[in-house]
């Protein structure tokens, strides 16, 4: 049976829950945390919730299940009850719902072969299943509910010997599950610009890309599609079930003010300043938004690499082979600076001699907000680590799964951004960042979307506790979902995270 606790004083509990002062007055208080199973084993990753049951909906890694909570009382969360996935495939990777409905991606076994969706009432009675393409990574549905998607990741076998296509399957449900119908859209034949990093050994382009996440205009038209490790959006035309265009989103240029970041772990001190590294956003959880009829897409940069036994991209300053030419490699590679710093060997080599002469490094520790055609707007620079290193001094760039690592993952994407949500507040919209490895929330004001304004920053971990022992609060926050006062069983705005490492799943109220 998983244990509940209940988390009213959570502000005497943790040391961490308020931060700087909030510009409009928003705060996040923990209201109640759902334990749900054991350290470090996936127990609590993405989560779901419904309105109408007000049921909430998360899935499990360590039981290969969906476990179903009762938020009617969201101080006092129970267990309802839980969907064993593993008769549908090898794991649950996703789940979303609409209207009682609810949908799970479900990847097969052996995760190359073609993945499904799953669809389940409130109660877990099983209502249907749709085959879709290789490794279903995301599910979400369409906003009149008529239409469900997954991002189908379609990663190579650990040989990099089976490397299936990537794909975005889009589900017909407007006739009930009964009558669903799955168009799965593959990039053969899309064309895929040169920036676009295309990298694993023997691989076409449209094996080498892999959808990570999809995101839908509010008005249903266009989906909006992830490709985290190709650094690239793919945007899909939703009438005509066509991908339309891919689009590379570039690199961040940390040696450029405002775009600073502390890249050594081995000086010992928080060292926030500019280096010669060029960023790549690869983001994970990307959400989409209104302003003036314009749309736009928030993405979260977390940052990945490729490695595997068949293949590996991962180097690192002072392992890799760099043009000492063309980079002051014995500045960089001492103690003092960025020795050991993780860095990608499948970009940089500009004159193809086989050495890097460029420094390219994952993820660009922020958020972004883009145009629908790709184009940046707005990149929150060196904010997250800012803010950071000013509220957790002792604990910056700490790692997820322990405790006393101060400056631990400023050598590899620093606190990593892994997912956004939107919630709009009083006609504000606002975006909720979560940061996997030092945790917390990001709050920011994004009504203007060329200039959001820093709101609030919530982080529920306590670093003098014990990560395997169940006493250091929250670690690694991987998902978030914000429900509206007017569904809310709180009758106020609440915030629901989830969080993979230690297993809980909390809810904030937000005032």
């Amino acid at each position: 049976m998983k244990k509940v606790s209940f988390l009213l004083v959570f502000a005497l509990v943790f040391g961490m829950v308020a931060s700087l002062s909030a510009q409009d007055g928003l705060t996040l208080t923990p209201i109640s945390t759902i334990d749900n199973g054991g350290f470090d084993e996936g127990a609590a990753e993405i989560s779901a919730f419904d309105a109408g049951s007000q049921r909430l909906f998360v899935t499990n890694g360590e039981t290969d299940s969906v476990d179903i909570f009762d938020l009617s009382d969201a101080t006092a969360p129970t267990l309802v009850s839980s969907i064993d996935i593993t008769e549908f495939g090898g794991g649950v990777n996703s789940v979303a719902v609409f209207d009682g409905l609810l949908a799970a991606a479900v990847e097969a076994d052996p995760a190359t072969d073609p993945g499904f969706v799953v669809f389940f009432d409130t109660d877990g009675n099983l209502l249907g299943s749709v085959q879709v393409g290789a490794l279903p990574d995301m599910v979400t549905f369409s906003p009149d509910g008529t239409l469900v998607f997954t991002a189908d990741e379609g990663e190579p076998n650990d040989d990099y010997t089976i490397d299936p296509l990537g794909s975005v399957s889009i589900i017909d449900i407007s006739g009930g599950v009964d009558m669903a119908t799955a168009t799965i859209l593959t990039f053969e034949g899309v064309e895929i610009p040169e920036e676009v990093r295309v990298f694993g050994p023997g691989a076409s382009g449209a094996q080498d890309l892999e959808p990570e996440y999809v995101a839908v205009s509010p008005d249903g038209s266009t989906a909006f599609v992830a490709l985290q490790e190709n650094n690239a959006l793919a945007i899909v035309d939703v009438e005509s079930a066509s991908i339309t265009a891919v689009v590379s989103l570039g690199f961040k240029d940390h040696s450029l003010e405002g775009n600073e970041l502390d890249a050594g772990t081995d000086d010992g001190v928080i060292n926030i300043t500019n280096w010669p590294l060029l960023g790549m956003y690869q983001p994970d959880g990307i959400a989409t938004y209104e302003v003036d009829g314009e749309v736009y897409i928030v993405t979260a940069n977390e940052g990945d690499t490729r490695d595997y036994d068949g293949y590996s991209e991962e180097g690192e300053i002072g392992e890799s082979d760099i043009d000492a030419e063309s980079v002051d490699i014995e500045t960089l590679a001492t103690e003092d600076a960025i020795l050991g710093l993780g860095i990608t060997e499948a970009n940089g080599d500009t004159d193809g001699d086989g050495d890097i002469d460029v420094l390219y490094i994952p993820g660009a520790r922020s958020f972004s907000i883009w145009a629908a055609d790709g184009t940046l707007v707005y990149d929150s620079g060196a904010d997250f680590e800012q803010i950071t290193a000013e509220l957790l001094p002792d604990d910056f760039n700490s790692t997820n799964d322990e405790n006393g690592d101060f400056d631990g993952r400023s050598d590899n994407k620093g606190p990593e951004p892994e997912a956004v949500e939107i919630g709009v507040i009083d006609g504000v919209p606002y975006a909720f960042i979560v940061l996997e490895r030092v945790g917390g929330i990001m709050v920011y004001n994004i009504a203007d979307p060329t200039a959001p304004e820093y709101v609030t920053y919530v982080n529920t971990r306590d670093f003098s506790g014990n990560a395997e022992e169940g006493t250091a609060g929250d670690l690694a926050p991987e998902d978030a979902v914000f429900v509206p006062a007017d569904q809310s069983p709180t009758g106020t705005n609440i915030l629901i995270v989830t969080y993979e490492v230690s297993g809980s799943t909390t809810i904030f109220e937000i005032e």
